[in-house]
């Protein structure tokens, strides 16, 4: 069996440092964190199981999620579950429901059953509570690395706004708004907003507010009455796909067709969108592919002192048949 004191021979510190590395508790340099891992890994060093567990003890990464119903999160999880079972890691999830304030406690809970590494997507990574605390390695999933935490899985979210704003306004839009869940609760949307932002400036188009509603229960209920009224867009883009289906209902019970009378355009590209008529035109995002990396790049610090990396992968377009050519 190896010992605390052996790997603190190999990596040339303390056994009290070497006690704190493993714990995830005390203030430790990230130079020294990533030498003790790497001293525990060549060694085949393995932590002993919680009190109670026996021999039947099983490996295990915490995840948090806002949300474990959004098809989005749903692909993230079934990928990181899927590389998870072939290195025989069970998987812990939690979700934080899109309440900043509810993170740091689900983190809390996951940390209890001692993981060998967490996975987060937060609602906000440079503001997050949830990091504060002394965490064992830890992979941002969905959110920009930050200096305390590098590692992380994103896709370009600004990028993607300004693409398909670009192609909202490439068939003639100009009166075009997007619709959010409330930006506090993501910080993907936000930068989604700044994509169409920064593309409706650069096109000399005069941005609107977004309309920032619940994520949780605001699609179902969601009222276009005023916007459609006082505003009246040609287009509109929603935040996300399930959003993007809550706006095309809510355009078709104020009389409304789309894209006849409004065209609309989402984020995601989950099936529903692809199945529903007329297909949803949206900007498709790698989301089994992210937890699928976010689980090996998560592997590979914890087991082989890799270094932490920030690997952002593509997006495409869907072209669809929601956005129509205005005359």
């Amino acid at each position: 069996m190896v010992t605390l004191q052996q790997i603190a021979f190999q990596a040339g510190c303390s056994l009290a440092t070497v006690s704190r590395v493993l714990k995830g508790q005390g203030p430790v340099s990230g130079e020294m964190v990533r030498r003790v891992r790497r001293a525990a890994a060549e060694l085949g060093y393995r932590s002993p199981p919680p009190a109670g567990a026996g021999a039947r003890h099983r490996p295990v990464v915490g995840v948090l999620v806002p949300s474990v119903t959004n098809p989005v999160f749903a692909a993230s999880l079934a990928g990181i579950q899927h590389r998870m079972q072939a290195a025989k890691h069970g998987v812990l999830i939690a979700q934080s429901n899109y309440d900043p304030a509810l993170e740091a406690p689900s983190v809390a809970a996951l940390l209890e059953q001692r993981p060998t590494g967490l996975i987060l997507t937060l609602c906000n990574a440079e503001t997050s509570g949830a990091l504060s605390a002394a965490l064992p390695p830890t992979i941002l999933l969905n959110n920009r690395p930050v200096p305390r935490f590098p590692a992380a899985v994103t896709v370009d979210n600004h990028r993607a706004g300004y693409e398909i704003t670009r192609h909202v306004l490439a068939h003639g839009h100009r009166l075009i708004l997007f619709v959010s869940g409330h930006f506090a609760s993501s910080d993907r949307a936000r930068l989604r907003y700044q994509g169409y932002c920064a593309a409706m400036e650069e096109a000399g188009h005069q941005p609107l507010p977004a309309m920032e509603i619940p994520f949780l229960d605001g699609y179902e209920h969601l009222d276009l009455s005023g916007v459609v009224v006082g505003r009246r867009p040609t287009a509109i883009i929603a935040s996300n796909d399930l959003l993007a289906v809550g706006v095309i209902a809510a355009l078709r019970r104020e009389g409304l067709a789309v894209p006849g009378d409004v065209s609309v355009a989402g984020f995601d590209g989950i099936a529903i969108g692809r199945l529903m008529s007329p297909s949803l035109t949206t900007m498709a995002m790698p989301d089994g592919d992210m937890g699928i990396a976010a689980a090996a790049m998560l592997l590979d610090i914890a087991q082989h002192a890799s270094a932490c990396r920030h690997l952002c992968l593509d997006h495409r377009l869907y072209s669809g048949e929601t956005v129509r050519m205005l005359n």
